[in-house]
């Protein structure tokens, strides 16, 4: 069975991570297969710049990040997996999958063309 967790310990564990991400945070999304926690990269489709905050406080285990503005694609690919860093463009903060952890307007992204971010929730625990 799961760990169970108290709701107000569920958001706190959250926001520390809106915390840590910090302001002007990078958004990267790749196509390949995802690479072990913050391993090497494969091929960089897109890359948008994520709000201050990152996220509102969680509410009930589920932290919301602000949507990035859209961006134009620099190459083309299927997008696969995403990786947030911090500002500072190197330090690795968490990695997800496209289209289960975060949604996209479209996962075959063309270079030149539009991307943009339509859905993405964090949740925690028995949330």
């Amino acid at each position: 069975m799961a760990a169970g967790y108290n709701a107000l310990l569920r958001n706190a564990q959250l926001d520390a991570i809106t915390s840590f991400v910090g302001a002007g945070a990078k958004l990267r999304i790749y196509d390949g297969a995802r690479p072990a926690t913050g391993g090497g990269v494969t091929n960089l489709l897109a890359e948008l710049t994520l709000g201050a905050p990152f996220a509102p406080a969680a509410a009930a285990g589920v932290l919301s990040p602000n949507l990035p503005a859209a961006v134009n694609a620099g190459a083309t690919g299927t997008a696969t997996w995403f990786r947030v860093v911090k500002a500072d463009g190197a330090t690795h903060c968490f990695d997800g999958s496209v289209g289960s952890e975060m949604t996209l307007n479209t996962a075959s992204i063309t270079s030149g063309l539009q991307v943009s971010v339509t859905g993405w929730t964090i949740t925690r625990g028995n949330a």
